[in-house]
């Protein structure tokens, strides 16, 4: 794992991917919906944007069709029923693989993101050695702007048993705000991923780490939600802690490196 600064250059430095998907799931999101999309059509203009939504009972898949209508780098993907961060995330994978994208940008849609700082990220691929960026929170310059004591223990604790746990030296396993090469992104989820939550977010490190792809943390500033409701729950946590467990013990039998070696042999045979 590498550190990185987010500096002056931008999504349209030398090397930086050119087809980027930002892949945004809603559930219930109408109050920032819009914000979210226009704020990442003004940071990256080239950039695609796609709303992922869970049949969202608030409306928030009409105002994202709407926002499609009249902008072609706009586009909406309808789900009949929610189903989990994970399995909006895998969907929005499938569609970025099926239209040729390089780089695909997870990203949350109630502002706790800031789109101007996807510039940064993008930026840290120019490296061509880079896999995966990920937004930390808990790296020189990183930051959390209005969470609780409370909410800033239960990250910090979840990221430090993760690492411990897996073997990690990434700082922020929990953060949600990064970009994947889509090449490498195909190879980290195709043999399916179960996870949901947090744990959808830990689980793609860990097996990017496995497989040996480069990451590299850039800081960013987190901001807690002002509008709407946060969909962080206990199961949620719950689901991580006992995974991680799981994980961490299949690391210590050697269980997981010899799954990830069958991974790479049936690849080459393929």
């Amino acid at each position: 794992m590498t550190r990185a600064t987010s500096g002056p250059a931008g999504a349209d430095a030398p090397g930086v991917p050119e087809r980027v998907l930002v892949a945004i799931p809603t559930y219930n999101e109408k109050l920032t919906i819009e914000t979210a999309v226009a704020g990442v059509r003004s940071a990256v203009p080239t950039a695609h944007v796609l709303v992922v939504d869970d049949g969202s009972p608030d409306g928030t898949g009409a105002i994202a069709d709407a926002l499609a209508a009249g902008d072609d780098h706009v586009h909406v993907m309808h789900r009949t029923q929610k189903q989990g961060l994970g399995a909006a995330y895998l969907a929005a994978f499938d569609w970025a693989f099926g239209r040729g994208y390089d780089a695909v940008v997870e990203m949350d849609a109630d502002g706790s993101h800031l789109p101007e700082q996807l510039p940064g990220l993008l930026a840290a691929m120019a490296d061509p050695r880079v896999a995966v960026v990920l937004g930390s929170r808990w790296v020189p310059g990183g930051r959390i702007v209005n969470w609780p004591w409370h909410r800033v223990l239960l990250s910090r604790a979840g990221s430090l048993y993760s690492r411990l746990a897996l073997g990690l030296s990434v700082r922020d396993v929990t953060g949600g705000y990064r970009v994947y090469r889509a090449d490498v992104l195909r190879d980290l989820v195709a043999e399916g991923v179960e996870s949901q939550g947090y744990c959808f977010q830990i689980d793609l490190v860990r097996r990017a780490v496995q497989r040996r792809h480069r990451v590299v943390e850039v800081p960013i500033t987190f901001v807690e939600r002002e509008l709407g409701e946060s969909k962080m729950s206990r199961s949620i946590v719950q689901e991580a802690m006992l995974r991680v467990t799981v994980w961490g013990f299949d690391r210590l039998t050697g269980r997981d490196r010899r799954r990830v070696r069958a991974l790479a042999r049936a690849g080459a045979s393929s």
